[in-house]
């Protein structure tokens, strides 16, 4: 029997085939950038769909899984009895009522930058949210940030008289939602996906949540309603991606999707409401760090490297800032612009054997990254990061190896067994606004999956 994540790889591969041409060269490949999008492209052909004609679900629910690797899916039981880590009775059934496919996110595979994508419908070029970066307006390195150009889906459903709500998806928090509001009520429970899962099962009953230590009742039913899980997330990082902790973590994801699911009907909304889960990069181990050799290589093409963590500033005499185990680099001080330079880099670091790739500010580009990246951003081969040797295994993201995840539509407005041809983070904003009948947000550069959902 083939493993759960093998057949939705194959539906991808196989709608790949029938992708136009535009939408085959949005998608980034992993280990290579596409060739044929530039950023001025990119802004000329920017142009947000119109409004769907019509109403598809009166709400839609999206469970929003730090770290779901479309890989996990191989450890799900196919339910037919064959050998398995994990039963995911309640995703199976939300299958019935559409489809699971494999989804592409955006460089850098970080969180923050990939959750802003799918909450804007922008490419990083354009919504600008960057993390572990070198900040050269304030000479510090940075880590991950919240700030958005582009507006969120939820404040693009606001704009449109609708409402929200959000259960600790953090992106959201001030940009559509937050403390104390009815109409856009955000509430940070803490704990673990169960408990956050509790604030969404109170909304559905209609009950009061606590909002930054206030009871707070939604007016009705919101229109959009997300949660956030950060299990899978923490649980890779701390073991890896083969954490044998991970199938318990699928299962216990699994009961909190039944909970929300049950919670749709005792409020008499099931038929009306469809389901979005999806992750925002997926997963693998290192053990091993090439920080040593990667300073030595910079050294030896004649710069004074230093590598920063989140609010460190370069000692006196550098001139090649290094940030994040997938690095930003970049040349700084009187040096800073000189192209001979950033060639003379970029070919050191190539010729490591631990680099995957290098990619220069055209690369970048082409990879619709933000352009808060320096010169170079350097992307270690699987197994490795640009930092010190953990102790033990370890997981990472942030690379093009890390791009894939899984995108599960379902319930109302969704056609049953009808595949998303090559969907993308940037797709998911646009999709969720036409199931609600409602406009993309203004930044949105995606696309509506509109062969996944009902005519």
């Amino acid at each position: 029997m083939m493993p759960l994540s093998r057949k939705i790889l194959a539906v991808s591969i196989a709608a790949a085939t029938v992708w136009t041409a535009s939408t085959a060269a949005a998608a980034p490949l992993p280990g290579t950038p596409p060739t044929t999008v530039t950023a001025s492209e990119s802004a000329r052909t920017a142009t947000v769909p119109a409004a769907p004609s019509t109403r598809r679900a009166d709400h839609v629910v999206l469970l929003a899984l730090d770290g779901f690797d479309v890989e996990y899916l191989d450890l799900v039981r196919d339910g037919d009895g064959s050998p398995g880590a994990a039963e995911m009775p309640n995703l199976r059934a939300l299958l019935r009522e559409g489809s699971v496919t494999t989804s592409s996110g955006v460089m850098t595979s970080i969180t923050n930058p990939s959750w802003s994508s799918v909450a804007t419908g922008a490419w990083p070029e354009t919504h600008r949210n960057t993390a572990y970066w070198f900040d050269a307006a304030s000479n510090t390195a940075r880590g991950q940030q919240r700030d958005l150009a582009v507006p969120t889906i939820a404040q693009s459903v606001r704009e449109q008289g609708g409402t929200v709500f959000s259960a600790q998806w953090f992106i959201l928090q001030n940009y559509g939602v937050t403390f104390g509001d009815p109409d856009g009520l955000y509430t940070q429970p803490g704990g673990d996906c169960a408990r956050r899962t509790d604030d969404v099962v109170s909304v559905l009953r209609g009950e009061p949540v606590s909002s930054n230590g206030e009871l707070v009742r939604t007016t009705g039913i919101p229109d959009l309603i997300t949660v956030y899980c950060d299990t899978l997330d923490a649980i890779g990082h701390a073991g890896g991606d083969a954490d044998p902790r991970i199938p318990g973590a699928l299962e216990d994801i699994d009961r909190q999707i039944g909970r929300i699911v049950a919670a749709t009907k005792e409020a008499g909304v099931h038929e009306d409401t469809a389901f979005v889960v999806t992750g925002d990069h997926g997963m693998t181990t290192f053990d091993k760090g090439f920080a040593a050799e990667g300073l030595a290589a910079i050294e030896a093409a004649g710069f004074t490297p230093q590598v920063l963590t989140s609010g460190q500033t370069p000692a006196a005499g550098t001139d090649v800032a290094v940030v994040g185990g997938v690095a930003d680099v970049r040349i700084i001080g009187e040096r800073a612009g000189d192209r001979a330079a950033v060639r003379r880099l970029e070919r050191a670091l190539t010729a490591l054997p631990q680099v995957r790739n290098v990619f220069d500010k055209a690369d970048q580009r082409r990879l619709r990254m933000s352009p808060n990246y320096g010169d170079l951003v350097v992307e270690p081969e699987p197994g490795w990061s640009f930092g010190p040797t953990p102790a033990t295994p370890a997981g990472r993201h942030g690379a093009t190896t890390e791009l894939r995840v899984p995108l599960v539509l379902a319930g109302a407005g969704v056609r049953p067994g009808a595949h998303p041809r090559g969907p993308r983070h940037v797709d998911v904003a646009p999709t969720i606004s036409a199931l609600l009948g409602y406009a993309p947000p203004s930044g949105s550069e995606g696309r509506v999956l509109r062969e996944a959902l009902s005519r």
